[in-house]
């Protein structure tokens, strides 16, 4: 097997067992926030490329603020117009970033980041909940690996919080 192709499937056996850690302390969750604490902990310790890791929660149509993360200190508010979260809040749309310098309006809450990875956790009812957020230090850390499990992740978490008011 080439080496991306060995690493894309350890990368994978890395998600698989963090998603098995996450769905077993979530069963039968019900608290938003302990949920959002548990999978950033468990995400960012599984993966050694993961820098800052966390959440952005949606607290009106156009504003998120940070929720609980792993790393150092995040932005506190970020409105939807602004930056790669603003970006993935507004459109809904996961934002993959190789390169956070390509990104436009890229706001660096640690000059460090070099690439970043934001996914929105919307409900069936299609309410934002919040933006999952990992950057790394590393250009090209992320890639369709990361992007599928991470989506399946917070899709999952969108159904299992639908009825979690924004705080």
């Amino acid at each position: 097997m080439p080496d991306s192709a060995v690493a894309s499937s350890a990368k994978t056996d890395t998600y698989r067992d963090a998603r098995r850690r996450i769905d077993a302390l979530l069963d039968s969750e019900t608290d938003w926030i302990a949920a959002m604490a548990t999978v950033a902990c468990e995400l960012h310790h599984s993966f050694d490329y993961y820098d800052w890791t966390g959440f952005y929660r949606a607290v009106s149509d156009d504003h998120l603020i940070v929720g609980p993360y792993q790393g150092p200190h995040g932005c506190l508010h970020i409105d939807f117009d602004r930056g790669v979260c603003g970006a993935a809040a507004r459109t809904r749309e996961t934002q993959l970033w190789p390169d956070v310098s390509d990104a436009p309006d890229h706001i660096a809450c640690q000059s460090s980041t070099q690439s970043e990875v934001v996914v929105p956790i919307v409900t069936p009812s299609d309410r934002l909940l919040a933006v999952l957020d990992v950057d790394s230090d590393t250009v090209g850390a992320f890639d369709d690996t990361d992007r599928e499990h991470l989506e399946r992740l917070c899709a999952d978490l969108g159904e299992q919080f639908e009825e979690t008011e924004v705080l």
